[in-house]
């Protein structure tokens, strides 16, 4: 196989991996914080027990997430050294940043949320729970504004020639506020935020059905399911408003999105569908001028479609593209139905009446992952041929003394501690589930005397 190829299948594989934990770990930042938060106001101690519960989860989450980010770090000088250089100054700044104002806030606090439940007061807890929070958001600021940068280049200009050509930054903040980062930042805090809320959900869920942890489950479901709610119909927004950045800023990619060949014509909006990228048709559901509609809000204005764009500067991964995007959407539109579903029957005070749906919401855990990861393939494949738009093309972009059978077996080597990363996630995660919230001490003090009456009992 290629080794162009090859590397970018490595690199799609590491960041994928890495990508499940990141959006866990804010999200559940943010139930902490709204936890320990009602905890200071209330003082009801269940909440109290939610929180710790879920801190033991998130630092899970987190320590996983810090060790596999780090592998991609080296790929970019063992298999992609010429984008490394190209790219060094604008990355390196945003690297340096999230260092300063992300890494040295979350260590700093970390240790304080993991060990400090008995050692500080409440307030200072909270505090240290919401500065490790803060920091995870601005991490994925800078890796995202980094990322944008890619997407479309902005404060920059071009230094040398050839392969010894490189991007410097001439203006920082125009790097940071490039046309695409805010959307895009949005719209991935948001998914992360759905990532966490829909996994609370479903721990919470599984316990009601298994009548465990009853009270404090419905607290945790109520809490997350209005998160999830409020969340989900906020990605429908910025989720357009991104898409708008994209077809203006990416002409291309947005009719690789979208299935659109003709050169300028009214588009179609499809619903699901199959790309003939060699008859170039579109075989499925759809809505008439809808994508047109989309756009600019009428039906008549005509869009830019992919056979106005030169065939080497054409996505060519067409049909992945579209499925991967469409599937992101079903995903959202999905989340977004089952949260306000959850929240009629809440309204109707039958909500932990329906078994049905909260074996639903179980395994709904799913969907928010499955669409950030989705989103992200439809992102970075609707990009090609370039890794830099416009700038470096991905076949110029790698390391010229790599050959395809290095990259290979490091591949497969990859794989296999991945593999094994992952079980050990899953074992963890499960024994952390089964064990539950700690009992408070009313509860536990009425256990124990509900235990030294039933051996009572028997002796009597």
């Amino acid at each position: 196989m290629d080794v162009e190829i090859l590397a970018r299948i490595q690199f799609a594989f590491t960041v994928a991996f890495h990508y499940i934990y990141p959006p866990l770990s804010i999200g559940l930042g943010l139930i902490m914080v709204i936890l320990e938060g009602l905890y200071l106001r209330t003082k009801n101690e269940s909440y109290h027990r939610l929180a710790r519960f879920w801190t033991k989860i998130f630092a899970l989450t987190f320590g996983i997430g810090v060790a596999t980010g780090i592998v991609m770090e080296f790929e970019f000088g063992t298999n992609w050294a010429t984008y490394s250089r190209y790219v060094g100054d604008v990355f390196g700044s945003a690297l340096a940043a999230e260092g300063i104002f992300a890494f040295a806030l979350e260590s700093g606090f970390l240790g304080v949320l993991l060990f400090g439940w008995n050692r500080v007061s409440p307030r200072v807890h909270f505090i240290a729970t919401l500065g490790v929070w803060l920091g995870s958001m601005f991490s994925a600021v800078w890796i995202v504004v980094a990322n944008s940068w890619q997407q479309t280049p902005a404060g920059y200009h071009i230094v040398g020639e050839g392969m010894d050509a490189r991007a410097e930054i001439i203006d920082f903040w125009a790097m940071v506020f490039n046309p695409s980062s805010i959307d895009r930042l949005t719209h991935v805090w948001l998914g992360a935020f759905l990532a966490g809320a829909f996994l609370v959900l479903s721990v919470h869920a599984y316990y009601l059905l298994r009548n465990r942890h009853v009270e404090v489950s419905k607290q945790a479901f109520k809490i997350a399911l209005v998160v999830a709610a409020v969340f989900s119909l906020g990605q429908l927004f910025t989720g357009h408003h991104s898409a708008e950045g994209v077809a203006e800023n990416q002409p291309a990619k947005l009719a690789a999105l979208e299935g659109h060949f003709d050169s300028l014509a009214v588009a179609d909006m499809y619903l699901m569908g199959w790309v003939d990228k060699n008859t170039q048709e579109v075989t499925g559901i759809g809505i008439p001028g809808g994508l047109t509609f989309l756009l600019n809000y009428d039906f008549e204005t005509p869009v830019r479609g992919l056979n106005s764009f030169p065939e080497d500067e054409r996505p060519t991964a067409l049909n992945a593209i579209f499925q991967f995007y469409h599937f992101m959407v079903a995903f959202g539109m999905a989340m977004i139905g089952l949260s306000l579903l959850g929240l009629y029957f809440w309204w109707k005070g039958t909500l932990f009446e329906q078994r049905w749906l909260l074996w639903i919401f179980v395994f709904a855990v799913l969907m928010p992952n499955l669409a950030n990861q989705f989103g992200w393939f439809a992102a970075e494949m609707g990009r090609q041929p370039w890794v830099v738009y416009g700038l470096l093309r991905t076949s110029d972009a790698l390391s010229k003394a790599v050959t395809a059978n290095q990259v290979l077996f490091s591949l497969i080597l990859f794989f296999a501690i991945y593999a094994l990363l992952f079980a050990l996630f899953v074992y963890l995660l499960n024994k952390k589930i089964k064990h539950g919230p700690d009992d408070s001490p009313m509860e536990d003090h009425r256990s124990r005397q509900e235990g030294m009456a039933a051996a009572a009992g028997q002796w009597t």
